[in-house]
């Protein structure tokens, strides 16, 4: 692969807000708009103002660290509009790319409470030259009178957010409570940011803001287990899956159970630095478990090609990216099959994959599909690294992202969930949840037909943009998403998947923050080609004219 190393970095911000992990369902999951707080004010400000400065006469500094990118904000203040830069940014992560540049990211604070949404970060070369800053501010003076000292109790909220999604009385994991401030519908609230996570029938893993001084809910998002211990050896057997295939070489582990008897499990600990692959059935709650090691069973094939699939897309990672696993530290990687009853979806809930078991006519077990892992693997990965908000366009950009490392990995189209269509959506032309080489051979859902152009096909340019409102598929992210999709698609033909994948892969663990859009995404991703590659190599020209016939255009 040719590449250079880039002297000049140029990157862009934009203007949504929240920066929180979230679940990700497969299709779209409509919900009912909430009575929150505040959603009919006006906005009177920008929850986030962009920051963008690209240093054109680098300053150069002894090392590329945290104290040196402070002393440059600290000169940039009046550009920055943070004139206490010392008091009110925190270093968050600092991170060295294979290129030699270094990124250090700070999040703003008030009074020492993370101001959600709001991210800065100093990009240094690898001559420690600073070449630019990017990110998203909240403004100073209206936060100048906010009072930051909480009158309800973190315990107090926690309840309020557990009636409030009416979450199952007994949970699994306790919810987990924040102090934040929060800008929403133009103001700023201290706020307590619950987490509540719960699997059901209709499962959540929610983000309930409490207004940490009236106790009402401002604003709410559902963003949808402890592995178990056995002493274990590791062994290679095989098994089925959903539409028959082979699956050799199919990592699990041994185990005596009571007396003599042994048993095998789809626990694959074969991987140096991984904690594991492990796959449960969720009827049970165990892992997916057999007599011996020869899972041909039909009803082990949903659990077959959950685990089998998940070494696929850890290995890509591994290989293509030297990325160890989702959060890039090794950790587990665990998939739950046989999903509610007819449950029609699969989805990433921060902490594991799940997939339904489809109703055998529209869908069949969601595990089948190699790309429908990688789909949901991915999210993972966004959570751990861009953590992209999963709300309108950056929603659109996570779910576009999920879709387009979907179908760099399962390499054998550019659709989206073929081998998981059941027969009757087949018999319908039905083939394929998402198409990313042409979008509109598919329609969208009845109800988001009057917010696009009128032909109800996902749309695959700007000019056939949905402005959905935020209640129906979080403002249009598994919609908006193909248009992003198509640029990807346009690009890999002049470049092929594998520099497509390192080309985007680059911009999202590196540039992309979690209030980013297609703006943003375009400068980000071109400007990755040009530091992989080179200003004016084919890469980069193909990475362009993918945004431009989409209707991205350069500003």
């Amino acid at each position: 692969m040719k590449m250079r190393k880039a002297t000049s970095v140029v990157l862009a911000s934009s203007l949504l807000f929240g920066g929180f992990q979230t679940s990700h369902a497969l299709m779209q999951e409509d919900v009912q708009a909430p009575n929150v707080l505040s959603q009919q004010k006006v906005k009177e400000f920008k929850e986030h103002v962009p920051v963008f400065v690209q240093e054109m006469h680098q300053e150069r500094f002894a090392n590329s660290d945290v104290k040196n990118a402070k002393a440059y904000l600290n000169k940039q203040k009046n550009k920055l509009g943070i004139q206490k830069t010392e008091e009110n940014l925190k270093a968050k992560k600092v991170e060295t790319d294979e290129l030699g540049m270094t990124h250090v990211r700070f999040n703003q604070e008030k009074n020492g409470i993370p101001i959600e949404g709001t991210e800065v970060i100093v990009h240094f070369n690898d001559q420690n030259e600073v070449v630019a800053m990017n990110g998203h501010v909240s403004e100073e003076n209206a936060l100048e009178n906010l009072d930051t000292t909480p009158k309800l109790s973190a315990n107090e909220a926690m309840e309020i957010a557990k009636t409030d999604v009416k979450a199952p009385k007994e949970l699994r994991y306790k919810p987990k409570s924040e102090l934040v401030v929060y800008p929403f519908e133009g103001e700023n609230y201290l706020a307590h940011k619950v987490n509540v996570t719960f699997m059901s029938d209709d499962p959540g893993n929610w983000f309930v803001y409490v207004d940490a001084h009236s106790g009402q809910v401002i604003d709410k998002l559902n963003a949808l287990h402890p592995l178990e211990e056995y002493e274990m050896e590791d062994h290679k057997g095989v098994g089925t899956g959903v539409h028959g295939e082979h699956r050799g070489d199919l990592h699990m582990s041994r185990t005596k159970a009571d007396g003599d008897s042994t048993k095998f499990m789809l626990a694959d600990h074969s991987h140096e630095g991984l904690e594991g692959i492990f796959t449960y059935d969720y009827k049970t709650g165990e892992l997916v478990t057999n007599e011996s090691a020869s899972f041909k069973e039909e009803e082990h094939a949903p659990g077959v090609d959950a685990h089998y699939n998940s070494e696929q897309v850890y290995d890509y990672y591994k290989e293509a990216h030297d990325r160890n696993s989702l959060d890039d530290e090794g950790m587990a990687i665990v998939s739950y099959v046989n999903f509610g009853n007819n449950y029609n979806n699969a989805f990433w809930n921060g902490r594991h994959m799940t997939y339904g078991n489809g109703d055998g006519d529209f869908l069949v077990p969601l595990s089948a599909g190699l790309d429908v892992a990688a789909h949901e693997m991915t999210h993972g990965v966004i959570t751990n690294t861009a953590n992209l908000v999963y709300r309108n366009q950056s929603g659109a950009l996570n779910e576009a992202y999920a879709d387009i490392f979907g179908a760099i990995i399962d390499d054998e189209n550019w659709e989206l969930g073929e081998d998981i269509m059941g027969p009757g959506a087949i018999e319908d032309g039905r083939t394929a949840l998402r198409s990313l080489s042409d979008p509109s051979k598919f329609p969208v859902n009845e109800a988001y037909i009057p917010y696009g152009n009128g032909e109800g096909m996902y749309p695959s340019h700007m000019d056939e943009y949905y402005d959905l409102p935020w209640y129906l598929d979080n403002g249009g992210v598994h919609i908006n998403s193909s248009i992003i999709n198509h640029a990807a698609y346009l690009t890999a033909q002049e470049i092929g998947r594998e520099a497509l994948g390192q080309i985007y892969y680059r911009a999202l663990v590196h540039y992309l923050t979690p209030n980013s859009d297609f703006q943003e995404a375009r400068q980000v991703i071109v400007q990755s080609a040009i530091d992989l590659y080179g200003e004016g190599s084919e890469e980069v020209q193909a990475t362009a004219s993918g945004f431009d016939q989409v209707g991205i255009n350069e500003e």
